[in-house]
């Protein structure tokens, strides 16, 4: 299924341009792209700009901009992921997650649990668990001390509360190349939360659909997706790494103006793209120097070995 070395590196950026081109337009809708690579000598080069500073709402994908003030939050001593908060009633929401489906509510649930279900399973609760101990305002200030311009929520009047907001391909781009190369928070904090959305577990029906088991753990990715005026938004950013854990390439894919509302599954034709795209990003992984490879911080998940339950 996928190519050697050597076939990936003589294809490289063209056919990623080639694949993109082609699938966005089968696709259709209005596309928002950043992807970047590393060279052969390890410095990241841009392959696909198209509109990449274009502020979109996020969706889904903006999850990973509040576990990042979480993580800061946690970085400063303030908070620990062993922090427990009770899950009231009050507090669930429905769509994507688990929460809403425990049918009984009380447990008391520890910051790293609804960080794992905000991130694996997009859970939409986890959102409101985030907002109790990082008010908007404060989220916003983190980021915006991160150097992030447009990567916002949006706060209301509860100030525990707020909409996911807004960002732009370059900007979640520069999320992901900072947190895969520690210098988004601090490396443990960066393992985090690159170990919950590289685990298997996670959403499969984008850009890792067409991919083993092996090269899924290869992959950290965020989804979203909703609608506004313009029609359906199906997002996907994340980034991939070498079997040793060197991270390699990015990818920020956002698009609106689609039309298949309520079709959230894989037969969508934007997350279709995503798939197709998905494979010939990692058929094209750059191969880099040793010297270059050192020089990038690892980041190794741990081993998955699928077990039967009792």
């Amino acid at each position: 299924m996928s190519s050697s070395p050597a076939q990936a590196a003589a294809g490289g950026p063209a056919s990623i341009r080639k694949v993109y081109n082609k699938e966005k337009a089968k696709a259709g809708g209005v596309w928002h792209t950043h992807i970047a690579a590393v060279n052969a000598a390890g410095v990241l080069t841009p392959i696909i700009e198209d509109d990449a500073d274009h502020v979109t709402f996020g969706y889904s994908v903006q999850k990973l901009a509040v576990a990042t003030a979480v993580m800061d939050k946690i970085d400063r001593g303030e908070l620990t992921l062993g922090t427990k908060l009770d899950l009231p009633a009050d507090i669930i929401l429905g769509g994507s997650g688990i929460y809403h489906l425990h049918r009984v509510w009380g447990d008391e649930i520890t910051v790293g649990n609804f960080l794992t279900a905000m991130l694996l399973v997009s859970d939409n609760t986890a959102v409101r668990m985030c907002g109790r101990v990082v008010p908007a305002l404060e989220i916003n200030e983190i980021l915006a001390a991160k150097g992030f311009v447009h990567t916002r929520v949006i706060p209301v009047a509860n100030p525990n509360r707020f909409y996911l907001g807004t960002t732009t391909p370059r900007e979640m781009h520069d999320l992901l190349w900072r947190l895969a190369t520690k210098t988004l928070l601090k490396p443990e904090s960066c393992d985090f939360l690159l170990s919950v959305t590289r685990w298997l577990n996670g959403y499969h029906d984008g850009v890792r659909r067409v991919m083993s088991s092996k090269e899924r753990e290869r992959v950290a990715t965020k989804y979203g997706a909703d609608f506004n005026d313009l029609g359906e938004s199906r997002h996907e950013a994340g980034i991939m790494f070498s079997a040793d854990g060197v991270p390699l390439l990015t990818y920020a894919m956002f698009a609106e103006g689609l039309g298949e509302p309520e079709n959230y599954g894989a037969t969508h034709p934007a997350v279709q793209a995503h798939a197709k795209i998905g494979r010939v990003l990692f058929d094209s992984l750059p191969v880099v120097t040793p010297a270059a490879r050192s020089a990038v911080p690892r980041s190794l998940p741990k081993s998955f070995h699928p077990v039967s339950g009792g």
